[in-house]
């Protein structure tokens, strides 16, 4: 009975907490701590493809040098981001938001990296031959066969890095930068329960709409997506590249 009324009461605040139109406005509020969080995850994610999404995809058209890419890169996910963001903000550069951005463009370069190389690679080589046939030039190929066939991999690659960046960046609280964490932090530091559960489910909540919508959107982009429609409607298969 005891651990039921606890629960209550911690729910019971985060109501209160949430409900109160001063939580919400004012340089601590949560809509001005989600814009922070809506800004690094932004930056973050957008200067992390414009490097990683030119490499994967070029890897991925002449069929070079993706696992050597693919290895360094991933020594991100090997080193703790909290660990990135420490170093970064003892050091020279570590400047406001600076150093949360770096690691944070550190953490999202992986899944972006690996699935554009490999949206490419997994193309059939038949259908790259019959466009070769065609008098197709590499160009070409990479615009109208290879790129559209990979974007559904391609833009998972743009959902993962962006849901785990979302997710990550409430850690910057943590070393004084802002976002959804100072909630959380604010609420440690102050014994305020409501504030801490409003923090942590406001960043929960957003995450999984962020997934749903990006999932939507890779659903969307895959060209093969209205064939596959049509065809289970006609009960027969369809053979994919």
């Amino acid at each position: 009975m005891a651990s039921a009324a606890v629960r209550v009461t911690s729910w019971h605040r985060l109501v209160v907490y949430l409900s109160t139109a001063s939580h919400w406005t004012g340089q601590a509020g949560i809509l001005h701590r989600l814009e922070q969080h809506l800004a690094l995850t932004g930056v973050s994610v957008a200067i992390a493809a414009a490097v990683a999404l030119p490499l994967g995809l070029a890897l991925g058209h002449i069929g070079r040098g993706g696992t050597l890419a693919i290895n360094i890169t991933n020594i991100g996910r090997a080193v703790p981001t909290f660990a990135v963001l420490t170093l970064l903000t003892l050091s020279p550069v570590g400047i406001g938001n600076r150093s949360t951005v770096i690691a944070l463009v550190l953490f999202a370069l992986p899944p972006l990296v690996t699935n554009s190389y490999i949206g490419l690679r997994e193309v059939d080589p038949e259908v790259r031959d019959a466009a070769r046939g065609m008098g197709m030039s590499g160009w070409q190929l990479f615009r109208r066969v290879e790129l559209p066939l990979g974007m559904p991999l391609v833009m998972a690659g743009i959902r993962i890095a962006t849901v785990q960046v979302w997710a990550t960046a409430t850690i910057a609280a943590l070393v004084g930068a802002g976002g959804l964490g100072r909630l959380i932090t604010d609420g440690l530091s102050s014994h305020d329960e409501g504030q801490l559960l409003a923090g942590a489910v406001v960043v929960a909540v957003l995450a999984l709409i962020v997934e749903l919508v990006l999932a939507l959107v890779q659903r969307r982009v895959d060209p093969l997506r209205r064939l596959r429609a049509a065809a289970a409607t006609r009960g027969v298969d369809v053979i994919e590249p």
